[in-house]
């Protein structure tokens, strides 16, 4: 098991000249995997960023997709579903590139995007993501690349909001490169259990966004972190553990995140104590 954080604590977006200064912060404070979160993958250098990650000693790395209205895999328009495609295949070429593996998020609509949907609406936009999602995991096998689906809270997206959706989905596709990440925030509001949750989810899940009810420091709030460590060793998780928040300090990025206060003493001090926690945890 690996133990990572996104670079979304300190800062955003990510540049290759941040990065420079990240990864060896990151390293220093035990982390050995870094994820990344990819805004525009015209604007990363990824032959320098792989330097940068080596340098550092950071053992392995992810990317965070960031599925705007204009990259929708399942907007009513077929240009927005191709551009999406288009984006995904450009982060697959990059994080091959940099050597990494797992290509994570909400890897079907956009954040934000609400709406009512019929049982027979939903099935048709499943259709058309299953095919899509299909050809990109095609894509990502061809490059040791694995997708990660991540269900979000209602408040994000009202199409995949839990871990049986998910799973739905991913069954759906039926490729080896098409699998889960979970994230302890969403979770919180969505699930009966984050335990079953997991248990459920089984071999799929590759990576857990592990992080509080409130997304501040984990082992400060009400996420039931025992319960989901027992879940983890039942289904014999070999994943990656990423602490993924935001700094208050970015406003742009506090505010689109809604974070209307600082989640700890400062972003090193939240990165500092939560791989502690978590580490001493999975013990």
């Amino acid at each position: 098991m690996k133990f990572g954080v996104n670079t979304w604590v300190w800062s955003s977006p990510l540049t290759t000249l941040k990065l420079e200064s990240l990864a060896p912060l990151a390293a220093m404070m035990g982390f050995d995997h870094i994820e990344l979160p990819i805004h525009d993958p015209a604007e990363i250098d990824f032959k320098k960023c792989r330097q940068i990650i080596n340098d550092a000693s950071i053992e392995s790395i992810s990317f965070c997709a960031l599925m705007t209205p204009v990259r929708d895999l399942i907007d009513p328009d077929p240009k927005v579903r191709k551009n999406g495609v288009a984006y995904l295949k450009e982060c697959i070429d990059g994080l091959a590139q940099m050597g990494g593996h797992n290509l994570v998020g909400n890897l079907y609509s956009a954040v934000g995007r609400l709406w009512q949907q019929t049982a027979e609406e939903h099935e048709q936009d499943m259709i058309i993501l299953v095919e899509i999602l299909r050809d990109v995991s095609n894509y990502a096998f061809k490059k040791g690349v694995v997708l990660g689906i991540e269900p979000l809270n209602r408040y994000e997206t009202s199409f995949i909001t839990t871990a049986e959706q998910a799973i739905e989905l991913v069954d759906r596709v039926n490729h080896p490169s098409c699998k889960i990440l979970l994230d302890t925030f969403h979770m919180n509001m969505e699930e009966t259990s984050m335990g079953d949750a997991i248990r459920k989810v089984g071999h799929r899940l590759i990576e857990v966004h592990s992080i509080e009810n409130h997304r501040g420091t984990p082992g400060t709030g009400l996420v039931p972190w025992q319960d989901i460590a027992c879940a983890l060793k039942d289904i014999n998780f070999d994943g990656v553990l990423v602490m993924e928040s935001f700094s208050f300090n970015d406003k742009k990025l506090a505010r689109d995140a809604a974070i209307w206060r600082p989640l700890a003493a400062s972003p090193d001090a939240l990165a500092k104590e939560g791989i502690k926690f978590l580490k001493k945890l999975m013990q």
